[in-house]
């Protein structure tokens, strides 16, 4: 699955690392360059990323589903049950 991007958000991206290079490098790089690494981390790494968040928010979800019905379980045909506290209803 590829990731793709708006233009707005390659173009942030792509000033981000512009910017990386230029204070952690002391080097200048161009829109090529920076275009170059970019498709390079979203075809590289950007899967491994995906893949472990999905395996996070599987593993999340997982967890709450095991306690759904006691987290969410509410008592059945209570309204015949005899009220505590308070006079019968005849």
């Amino acid at each position: 699955m590829a990731i793709s991007l708006t233009p707005e958000t390659k173009k942030q991206l792509l000033a981000s690392i512009k910017r990386y290079f230029i204070e952690h490098m002391d080097e200048e790089i161009g829109d090529l360059k920076a275009g170059f690494l970019l498709d390079y981390c979203l075809q590289e790494i950007g899967p491994v990323v995906y893949n472990r968040a999905i395996a996070e928010a599987q593993a999340y979800f997982q967890e709450r589903a095991v306690d759904l019905e006691g987290v969410c379980y509410e008592k059945e045909f209570t309204f015949w049950a005899p009220k505590s506290g308070g006079r019968s209803s005849r």
